[in-house]
């Protein structure tokens, strides 16, 4: 029986759109079926959760290339059972050597283009996959990549949205980026939804990959291939094609990349430990100040004590609270976040009761239109105020800049990709590959896929936190999350969606441990985000007071909100959030994964 809908409301807690899956095997929670399958099939063959995952993300990398590609990034946050820990993985790239401020500007540009090649930085996905697979994993490169190079050469379906990016940005390739037309408009058309589509290039690339690396111990195989791609002939073809053309981007200039071979041969995934916070009975990890994830735990610095538990979650009260603290939290993001390496974060004091009872007081009954960080001794604390009167028009034709966000502005695209994955000894998973995408930056002649844009999020005055410099990492969005429970390896749990990533993985967060919702409930649940702050992505704009809510919530909860003065907009009523989590307890592997988009699933067994 279901339980009764909450007032206004036209959800229900009893219902979800399939169920949330249980076994005592493993599991596997994806953002694409033949990705979760793809993991799934590694397990059975005896393979651990480290393995599992590595084939699942590079499965997404062909399935969803309008998501994310080998030219891309990927953090990950992982429970090894042998090493008793959990460990953060860095997949994020830094920015070229020849990558300064002083060079934008001899190009006449204050703002980093959102497409092209003067926004590419290391890619950073294929090291951290190879990282983990080397230290965590058993299977051999080969074995893991088999599924990625079947589906790049045999084929695989195309969801409705990869023929929707390709149709947006089909001028620019017949016109500009060849190299994409080449691959992505097979004889001159549009490939159709739903038809079988091939990256021959792309698989080749893989294949030599396997091939050359081939012989000796699995380690030595990793070693090999690791070589072939950042010192070898996948980092030379990059180099030379940014080296000798130029092409459109969002400034509408015509611009040569700053990415060079060397720039690959010097940069090796870090490991690093986890940033944590105390929630309850919960422990929350995420990766560091070089990724947006320290606002989900100050957020929750922030909502400690605020009587979460009492409030409805799909009521006014709920959404105004989350978001007034979201503010703050990202606020504080803006002004402190950059990369550790280069600047000396204050995450001490950010994660502080102290400084976070203080902050709470500014959280009052009605909606804030500032963008108010927080004084913090020795920070200058500067954040960008202008940012609201900043769009598109002012910086040229957007041909797919950024990441595309699904129902923002009441556009529909795609997002970034996730997975999470549980074996049965224990050993977990979180991974959000992104960048590299089809629509924005030429694919490299030869190898098939793209660059990834990721330096489109520095920001090109000096002394900031996030200011641009060589080999510095930029602050990414790429965000995945894990959590303990009393101390014990709980939960994997993750989501696309660039600014938006660490405001639904929050609320679905919330809706588990302080009400008790399962991960099936807690993803179906209506959606809600806020656009207050600067965007990370080209041209970097801002929605003060804007808060977007799936009409799943009812006129009800909309109309209050409004009257406390957010600006309110209504999205779809399955347009927020694209969450996938797997959890271990009780004896049991419970999973769940994001109905929204007819692309995302979990399975286990």
């Amino acid at each position: 029986m279901q339980s009764p809908s909450p007032a206004g409301s036209t959800w229900t807690p009893g219902f979800t759109t399939r169920p949330e899956i249980a076994g005592t095997f493993g599991a596997v929670a994806s953002t694409h079926w033949l990705a979760s399958a793809a993991g799934m099939a590694v397990l059975e063959r005896g393979g651990n959760a480290f393995d599992a995952a590595c084939a699942a993300g590079f499965t997404l990398q062909v399935v969803e290339p309008h998501l994310n590609g080998p030219g891309g990034d990927c953090p990950i946050i992982l429970h090894s059972v042998a090493e008793n820990a959990q460990q953060v993985i860095c997949g994020q790239g830094p920015a070229p050597a020849a990558a300064s401020i002083e060079a934008f500007e001899r190009l006449g540009l204050d703002i980093v283009p959102g497409t092209g090649f003067l926004c590419a930085v290391v890619p950073g996905a294929f090291d951290a996959w190879l990282t983990m697979l080397e230290r965590h994993g058993t299977w051999r490169l080969a074995d893991v990549l088999a599924f990625a190079i079947g589906y790049a050469e045999r084929g695989y379906p195309l969801v409705p949205r990869i023929p929707a990016a390709i149709t947006a940005v089909k001028p620019l390739f017949e016109t500009e980026w060849p190299t994409s037309a080449a691959v992505y408009l097979p004889g001159g058309n549009v490939p159709a939804p739903g038809s079988l589509f091939t990256n021959k290039d792309l698989a080749a690339t893989y294949a030599r990959l396997v091939k050359d690396s081939a012989g000796g111990s699995r380690e030595a195989e990793i070693g090999r291939a690791r070589a072939l791609w950042y010192q070898g002939f996948v980092a030379e073809a990059v180099g030379k094609y940014f080296a000798e053309t130029a092409v459109l981007d969002t400034s509408n200039q015509r611009n040569k990349g700053l990415l060079t071979a060397q720039d690959f041969a010097t940069w090796r995934a870090t490991v690093e430990a986890p940033l944590t916070y105390d929630y309850g009975h919960h422990t929350v990890l995420k990766c560091g100040a070089w990724s947006q994830g320290p606002a989900f735990l100050q957020t929750l610095a922030l909502l400690d004590g605020m009587g979460i538990g009492a409030m409805d979650t799909v009521g006014a009260d709920f959404v105004h609270t989350v978001v007034e603290a979201q503010k703050l939290a990202f606020a504080d993001r803006e002004a402190f976040y950059g990369d550790p390496n280069f600047y000396d974060v204050p995450m001490t004091t950010l994660l502080s009761p102290a400084y976070n009872s203080e902050r709470r007081k500014l959280i009052g009954p009605t909606a804030s239109m500032a963008l108010r960080p927080g004084t913090i001794p020795g920070h200058a604390g500067w954040v960008d105020h202008e940012a609201h009167t900043r769009s598109a028009a002012n910086y040229g034709s957007n041909y797919g800049a950024g990441e595309p966000t699904v129902a923002r502005l009441g556009a529909s695209g795609g997002d970034t990709c996730h997975v999470d994955v549980i074996d049965q000894h224990g050993n977990m998973v979180s991974a959000t590959p992104s960048a590299g995408w089809l629509q924005s930056s030429p694919v490299v002649p030869g190898l098939g896929f793209p660059m990834g844009t990721r330096g489109q999020m520095f920001w090109l005055q000096p002394g900031l936190p996030n200011s641009l410099a060589p080999r510095k990492r930029p602050r990414t969005t790429l965000s995945p999350s894990f959590a303990l429970r009393d101390g014990k390896p709980w939960m994997a749990f993750g989501t696309p969606g660039g600014e938006q990533q660490d405001q639904w993985s929050l609320a679905f967060f919330l809706r588990m441990v302080d009400h008790g919702l399962n991960i099936q409930q807690a993803i179906d649940a209506p959606g809600f985000h806020t656009e207050h702050w600067p965007s990370s992505f080209w041209p970097r704009g801002a929605r003060p007071g804007r808060v977007v809510i799936e009409d799943r919530f009812g006129a009800e909860v909309g109309n209050e909100l409004a009257r406390r003065g957010h600006a309110l907009e209504m999205g779809g009523p399955w347009s927020e959030g694209r969450l996938a989590a797997a959890r271990r307890e009780d004896g049991q592997i419970k999973a769940g994964a994001n109905p929204r988009g007819m692309q995302g699933y979990a399975v286990g067994r």
